[in-house]
């Protein structure tokens, strides 16, 4: 039978057990052999120590922090949850660290876009100071202390913020799916940092664009050099999967008046792009007649687009447009029907996704009050979230912060009828007791997070949505009107006789199904005891003997069921959105985790066999029993063989 030791995945193992199944023959007795694994790979050892690499004092202790277990656990708080019982989305309270590490089991690869707006480093933000030694104990002292600064004259400016971003980055790859993004807000200060850490994490190939936004609406006069930009570094997990990991952004009415039809093009409105090529390709160089009889060669200096025979293809297709005399150069037709979307480019002005002063009043209206420095907008969030996701994909932020993205991905999917879930992640950090916040209640920015999610979603609620549908109409050879069509809610009625067939763009009302709510988790330590193994004296029998004692029961005495259901859960790699009920057996209280019963955990006391018995009747995968439940050890004994016999995993907790 195993055991749950309290601990989150073994990164270190789970990854020597790839590297074993790949190379078993660069292991022995146990040991990995780097060099005969580098010879393998084309990579032979040399005296040649000057290479290029990004190197900073703490960067190998970076490593061994990421991979350590974590010993903590995540803690429901239903109570200040939203839709408990029904919701897909997570918030998170807790070091973004620890968290990172305790997701690894149940959401490993499974997250398609992760979006953070780590600290900048300025000298003033919060620097994680993390201890590599005890990191719980760690994030005890940091919930009750107030924001500390990195001045650039401690000496360590830019090592202190590479080691708190550094394995914060190497647990969020491991969460993304092959075709996953990620993408980063980052300004002047570290973006030459962030970008080679970023290289090593992700990897150079992967690189995929250095965004700039336009944050600022005027420039500030008390500068030389006004900074009105920030920047984005996107990064995929795997470039091969380039064209599945990024999606083509809607057009705007803006984009589409630009198409015309001046033709009267069968195929619809269109827009035109040159036929020609810079350069001299003699294959490319044909004489072309138009319409209207005119011979035409290639501008100097240039050559047509394509060779002849696609240039037929388009002929014959009428995707050419000659000019309204049909006398001129060739151009070619692109039809708005073809059009899905257009592709995104490096330069996002705020005309377009907003800046800094519309994410401050954003939050301002829907809070009431001014609680939090340079929020990001809304609209800046749903360009980004729409280029990388879609359906029912996960994205994550573990720098909610005043938790944007959770607002924008509601928000969003209430526009394109999307289904996106998000995992927000904030450490509690201590509001100032002179700022507003604090004056208003906020005790801490996840205190502010959380009602911003509350509002935000209560609003989206109560707002009518738009989308625009296209829907073929066939003929209608009877007398009678149109009927409503009671799926949709349309924003006028057909009263007209169609002749023929007819594509109309038609305003309906978004579905109200929209997943507003979100289930509150706070880190703690495990709920499981661990022994204490600080020395004592020889002699100090009535001490060992306390600890020896406080062992018997494993579970905390503080800790409730719901704590152990969520804890088994992540442990065992369950989603921690799944659903939890609670069912009898022979009296005792019994949790089935998912609709189709994955797991069955029990921690009742006094279980008897013919208790197991009845288990199995609910078809789990997994029964996970309290090793402390059982009435005596013969009884752990035979339900082991019970479901065993039945082909049931039986594990103690």
């Amino acid at each position: 039978m195993d055991k749950l030791d309290g601990l989150s995945m073994d990164l270190e193992a789970a990854n020597m057990d790839k590297l074993k199944s790949v190379f078993p023959e660069c292991f022995a007795e146990g040991k990995l052999d780097i060099d005969k694994l580098l010879s393998l790979c084309g990579e032979y050892i040399t005296n040649d120590f000057e290479k290029y690499k990004f190197e900073w004092k703490g960067k190998s202790e970076c490593l061994q922090l990421a991979q350590k277990r974590s010993a903590g656990t995540l803690r429901p708080c239903p109570e200040e949850s939203v839709d408990w019982d029904t919701t897909q989305n997570l918030y998170i309270e807790g070091d973004n660290l620890e968290v990172l590490k305790l997701l690894q089991t149940a959401y490993f690869r499974k997250v398609k876009m992760i979006y953070i707006d780590p600290p900048y480093n300025t000298g003033n933000d919060f620097v994680y100071e993390d201890d590599f030694a005890d990191p719980m104990q760690r994030y005890k002292e940091v919930t009750q202390q107030t924001t500390k600064s990195n001045p650039e004259t401690m000496g360590r400016y830019h090592t202190n913020w590479l080691n708190m971003m550094y394995p914060r980055l190497r647990l969020a790859a491991n969460l993304l799916r092959d075709d996953g993004v990620i993408f980063i807000s980052i300004d002047d200060n570290e973006v030459t940092n962030l970008r080679k850490v970023c290289d090593e994490v992700f990897g150079e190939e992967n690189f995929v664009a250095q965004i700039i936004w336009q944050k600022r609406t005027s420039p500030d006069m008390r500068t030389a050099f006004s900074t009105g930009h920030e920047y984005v570094l996107v990064y995929c997990k795997d470039m091969s999967t380039i064209d599945n990991a990024l999606y083509p952004l809607p057009l705007s009415d803006e984009d589409k008046a630009a198409f015309s039809n001046p033709d009267n093009d069968p195929k619809g409105p269109w827009v035109s792009s040159d036929f020609t090529a810079p350069g001299y390709r003699p294959n490319q160089m044909y004489s072309i007649t138009t319409p209207n009889g005119v011979v035409v060669q290639p501008p100097k200096g240039r050559c047509w687009k394509n060779l002849k025979d696609v240039y037929l293809q388009y002929l014959n297709e009428g995707r050419l447009w000659f000019g309204a005399d049909g006398k001129g150069v060739p151009r070619q037709k692109t039809y708005l029907s073809e059009r899905n979307g257009k592709i995104g480019w490096t330069w996002w002005p705020n005309s377009e996704v907003g800046h800094n002063q519309e994410a401050t009043q954003e939050l301002r209206n829907l809070l009431e009050l001014p609680v939090f420095d340079f929020p990001k907008p809304v609209r800046f969030l749903k360009r980004i979230i729409a280029l990388a996701s879609k359906d029912n994909d996960i994205v994550l932020d573990f720098f909610s912060g005043s938790a944007t993205t959770a607002h924008a991905v509601m928000q969003l999917n209430a526009e394109d009828d999307g289904n996106r879930k998000f995992i927000m992640v904030q450490l509690s950090e201590l509001c100032d007791e002179k700022s507003e916040a604090y004056k208003a209640g906020y005790k801490n920015i996840c205190e502010i997070g959380k009602e911003r999610i509350r509002r935000a979603g209560a609003k989206i609620k109560n707002t009518t949505h738009e989308i625009t549908i296209t829907q073929e109409i066939t003929p209608d050879t009877s007398d009678e009107p149109c009927a409503d069509t009671s799926e949709f809610h349309f924003d006028r009625h057909f009263h007209e006789k169609y002749k023929g067939e007819l594509k109309l763009d038609m305003k309906t009302l978004a579905p109200n199904s929209v997943d507003v709510g979100f289930r509150v988790f706070n880190l703690d330590t495990s709920n499981l005891k661990t022994w204490d193994s600080t020395p004592i004296a020889d002699d100090d029998l009535p001490t060992l003997y306390e600890r020896m004692n406080g062992m018997i029961n494993r579970v905390k005495t503080d800790r409730t069921d719901m704590d152990m259901v969520c804890e088994v859960m992540l442990k065992l790699g369950v989603p921690l959105t799944y659903s939890v009920k609670q069912v009898n057996i022979n009296g005792k209280a019994v949790y089935t985790v998912g609709d189709d019963c994955l797991l069955l955990i029990c921690l009742a006391e006094n279980v008897l066999p013919e208790d197991v018995e009845q288990m199995p009747e609910y078809a789990p995968a997994k029964i996970i029993i309290a090793r402390d439940s059982f009435v005596s050890d013969t009884a752990m004994a035979n339900a082991y063989y019970i479901l065993r016999d039945k082909g049931i995993e039986l594990k103690l907790v």
